[in-house]
């Protein structure tokens, strides 16, 4: 992206119109996570398959745009894959928004997340973009707390 700018329309819409927002009852993992820099705050939610698959993936919270957008597009993005394909979605948006990985030029299984692209330009905003994603990894490792750090 040519533009650093670090709220695209897409980004703003998601924060105040998130998908996937809401607890799941009877979840198999559950995964708070807060960043006290920013005050975000948010619970993440998987029910899965026997196969191992992510079946149903929510978030409850609060926080700031990026995150609130990160935890919708996070949300969308692993429902229904392999724990695996999640796992490897999660180390390549973090590189993303660490600015390690530059979507143009490498093989990447990101989508619609490259959107967070810009998050690099602003390291104080990668806590924000990277803590949905911390929650449910943590999640996912059966723990009960994430953290950005």
């Amino acid at each position: 992206m040519s533009n650093k700018s670090l709220y695209g329309e897409q980004i703003i819409y998601l924060s105040k119109h998130p998908k996937n927002f809401r607890p799941i009852e009877g979840a198999d993992y559950k995964c708070e996570g807060a960043n006290p820099l920013c005050g975000d705050r948010v619970t993440v939610y998987v029910k899965m398959k026997d196969d191992d698959t992510l079946d149903d993936v929510a978030f409850q919270g609060s926080g700031c745009a990026i995150c609130m957008a990160s935890a919708s597009m996070m949300t969308t993005s692993v429902k229904g894959k392999k724990k695996v394909e999640a796992e490897q979605l999660f180390e390549e948006f973090h590189r993303l928004v660490k600015g390690e990985l530059n979507p143009a030029q490498e093989t990447h299984h990101l989508g619609k997340l490259t959107m967070f692209e810009n998050v690099s330009h602003y390291p104080v905003r990668v806590k924000c973009a990277s803590l949905p994603w911390h929650a449910l990894r943590n999640a996912l490792e059966k723990k009960a707390v994430a953290s950005t750090e």
